[in-house]
């Protein structure tokens, strides 16, 4: 496996959008507050089981650069014997970048996909590392991710790479009832800036 880098928009784009970021939904987690701020997560099927897919409802990597200042964002392409199979996007700060909070120290992964033939052979786990020593250098104590209770593959994902959950939003998304927005953050230990 090879890693690439690059800005966004950039050389990168075309075959990043290529990889698919669509997965089946067979279940959903249930977030209850512990005394303790953390969450206790249960596991609920999903009946009928359905296709989710984030490209299809607007969040294609071709309009990101029309929709916010991605001056500051970095994209990484896993390929296999030249194949695209695996992508990431890192965002620092930047007009229209609520995710951030208006922290200086805070990174967000905007984008993680890895084609779902190739899943489960630590592509996701090395892209992650890519953006998390990228945010670091760039001075950022943390990294900021979200997801949905829907998915709950990338949820164990983010627990197992030492993410902790941190908010629970269960109406953040008007048009998808049922889904609510869960968001990771990874400590990335003392930062070192770069120029």
């Amino acid at each position: 496996m090879t890693i690439d880098a690059d800005g966004v928009p950039g050389r990168l784009l075309s075959d990043y959008a290529t990889i698919p970021i669509a997965f089946l939904v067979t279940s959903r987690l249930a977030a209850q507050p512990t005394t303790g701020g953390s969450f206790l997560l249960t596991e609920h099927v999903v009946a009928p089981d359905f296709i989710k897919d984030y490209d299809a409802i607007g969040e294609r990597p071709h309009e990101w650069a029309h929709r916010f200042d991605t001056s500051k964002w970095r994209m990484w392409l896993a390929r296999i014997d030249g194949v695209a199979t695996g992508g990431a996007t890192g965002a620092l700060g930047g007009t229209g970048l609520d995710m951030l909070e208006g922290r200086s120290d805070l990174a967000a992964l905007w984008d993680i996909r890895v084609a779902s033939s190739v899943r489960g052979r630590g592509i996701g786990r090395a892209l992650f590392q890519e953006v998390a020593v990228w945010a670091r250098a760039h001075g950022c104590a943390e990294l900021k991710v979200e997801t949905q209770n829907i998915n709950v593959p990338a949820c164990r994902f983010y627990a197992a790479l030492g993410c902790e959950l941190r908010t629970v939003r269960e109406e953040a998304y008007p048009s998808c009832p049922g889904e609510a927005q869960f968001l990771w953050y990874k400590a990335l230990g003392h930062a070192v800036t770069t120029g």
